[in-house]
C-alpha cells in the first residue's frame, strides 16, 4: 500500500456517509448534483472499497475504527449468540476487544472529537468527545463527557430518525431526516471550535433514506426523486464547508477523508436462509411455528442468524450440537455448493459463500459463523425463523452491498482496499 504524503499539520478529519455506494456517489458527482465531490474527485482519488462481511454497519464501522476484522474486535453482527446458547444478545461498544483510532491517539496525548459514530454505545471515556450513533438508545449514555449532554439537548440533537414514524409515509421520513440533520450540523459547528487533533463526523440518514426510498434515486418519475437529489445536494454543500474549514486550519488536503461503510442497491427479493436450510434438510424445529432459534431440534445441522450468517450445530459450541468438528469441512462445502446453485426465475441468487477463514483472523474467529452468504445484487439475505418460503418481500426498498463502499483521500491507495485498511491510513497522519 502506498505511503500517504506527509501531513505536516498532524491532524485528520473523517466524514462518514453511512450506506452510500461508490457507484451512486460517482454518478451524482458526474451529474452535477454533488459538485463538491466532483471537485474532490479531480484533486484526489475516490476508491471503490470492500465493506465487512457480513456487510452490516455494526461490523463494518467497527472494522473501520479498529483497523481489524471481527476475529480480533469481536463484533460479528447486530446480534450474536449468548455463550453455549441459541439465545441472542445485542453486542455493544463494551464488547469491542480492539482499540479504536481515537483510543490509540489518546494514548499519544492527542484529542479526538467523534460525532455520531455507529456502534459506539454506550459511550466510553476518550481523550476528547464521543457522541455515539446508531444503535444508541438514549442520549444520557451516548455522550462522553456527560457535561456536553445539556448543550446537545438544547440543540435538539437527535441520535437517529424515528424508524417507526418514518415507516408511516415519505413525508414523515423527510421530516425525520431533516430534523436529525439539523441537530447534527449544530453539533458539528459547536464542536469544530473545540481543540482537536482528530475530528470525525458521520451522517446515517443516508442509510435510512436508501432502505425506505431507494426507488426515488433510480426512478426520475418517482414523487420523491427531487427531494432525494436535494438531500444529497445538501450533504455535498456540508462536505464542502467542512473541507474548506479543514484546509483553512491545516493548509493541506492531506489527512482529510470521506468514506461509507457499505454500498446499496435495490431489492428484488428477500431470501430467507433458514427456510432454505429447513427445506434442504439441514434445519428442524421442535414446533411448526418457532419463536426463535431456541426452538431448534437436536437433529439440526445448520441454522442462520440475521442477516446472512450460517452456523453449523457443532458439538461443544451449542447445547444441542451434533455436528462433529471432523465433519465441518465437508458439511460447509456441501451447503455452499447447493446455495451457489440457487436460482429465482432463472436468475442466480447467491454471488458467493465465504468460509470463516476467508473473512476472519485473530483470537475470536471461532466465535463467528461458519459461512457468510453474499447475495447477487437485488437478493437480500435474511435470517428470520418464521418464514416458510425461501423468497419474499417486506416494505424495504434498498439492501446493503459488500464491495461497493467508497473511500476518498488526497492520495491514491490503489485497488483492493478494505474498510479495515482505513484506520492505519488515518493514523499515519500523526
Amino acid at each position: 500500500m502506498p505511503v500517504p504524503k506527509r501531513n505536516k499539520a498532524g491532524r485528520a478529519c473523517v466524514i462518514g456517509l453511512d450506506g452510500v455506494p461508490y457507484g451512486m456517489i460517482v454518478d451524482l458527482a458526474r451529474r452535477g448534483v454533488m459538485s463538491t465531490m466532483a471537485r474532490l474527485m479531480d484533486i484526489g482519488k475516490i476508491h471503490q472499497m470492500r465493506a465487512s462481511l457480513p456487510e452490516v454497519s455494526s461490523v463494518s464501522w467497527t472494522d473501520f475504527m479498529t483497523g481489524t476484522d471481527a476475529g480480533t474486535h469481536g463484533i460479528f453482527g447486530f446480534t450474536d449468540f449468548k455463550p453455549k446458547s441459541y439465545g441472542v444478545r445485542f453486542p455493544n461498544f463494551l464488547d469491542v476487544k480492539a482499540p479504536t483510532i481515537w483510543e490509540r491517539l489518546g494514548a499519544k496525548g492527542k484529542s479526538s472529537i467523534v460525532i455520531n459514530q455507529p456502534s459506539t454505545y454506550p459511550a466510553r471515556k476518550i481523550e476528547g468527545v464521543l457522541i455515539s450513533g446508531f444503535v444508541a438508545l438514549e442520549l444520557a449514555k451516548a455522550v462522553w463527557p456527560m457535561t456536553y449532554r445539556a448543550a446537545l439537548e438544547q440543540m435538539g440533537y437527535q441520535i437517529d430518525v424515528d424508524i417507526v414514524k418514518a415507516r408511516e409515509s415519505p413525508e414523515v421520513l423527510w421530516q425525520e431526516l431533516n430534523k436529525t440533520m439539523a441537530g447534527r450540523q449544530k453539533a458539528l459547528n459547536y464542536f469544530w471550535e473545540e481543540p482537536w487533533d482528530y475530528f470525525e463526523f458521520v451522517i446515517t440518514g443516508t442509510d435510512r433514506l436508501h432502505h425506505f426510498l431507494w426507488r426515488a434515486y433510480e426512478d426520475p418519475a418517482h414523487p420523491s426523486h427531487q427531494s432525494f437529489l436535494d438531500f444529497y445536494r445538501h450533504i455535498d454543500r456540508l462536505i464542502g464547508k467542512i473541507f474548506a474549514a479543514y484546509h483553512k486550519l491545516t493548509n493541506t488536503y492531506a489527512g482529510f477523508y470521506i468514506l461509507s461503510d457499505h454500498g446499496f442497491t435495490g431489492i428484488d427479493q428477500e431470501v430467507y436462509l433458514n427456510a432454505w436450510l429447513e427445506k434442504n434438510g439441514y434445519l428442524r424445529f421442535l414446533k411448526p411455528v418457532p419463536e426463535s432459534l431456541e426452538d431448534i431440534h437436536a437433529r439440526t445441522k445448520a441454522f442462520a442468524l440475521d442477516p446472512n450468517r450460517i452456523y453449523l450445530n457443532l458439538k461443544n459450541k451449542f447445547p444441542k450440537g451434533t455436528v462433529e468438528r471432523s465433519a465441518r469441512r465437508a458439511l460447509r462445502e456441501e451447503i455452499a455448493g447447493k446455495l451457489e446453485k440457487l436460482e429465482y426465475q432463472g436468475r442466480r441468487v447467491v454471488r458467493k459463500v465465504f468460509f470463516a477463514e476467508e473473512i476472519y483472523s485473530g483470537p475470536l474467529a471461532s466465535k463467528g459463523p461458519d459461512l457468510v452468504v453474499v447475495g447477487e445484487p437485488g437478493f437480500d439475505m435474511k435470517g428470520s425463523v418464521k418464514k416458510k418460503e425461501i423468497f419474499g418481500r417486506s416494505g424495504l426498498q434498498g439492501m446493503h452491498t459488500w464491495d461497493d463502499a467508497f473511500f476518498w483521500a488526497a492520495d491514491d491507495f490503489g485497488d483492493g482496499l478494505r474498510i479495515a485498511d482505513v484506520a492505519p491510513i488515518v493514523l499515519k497522519n500523526f
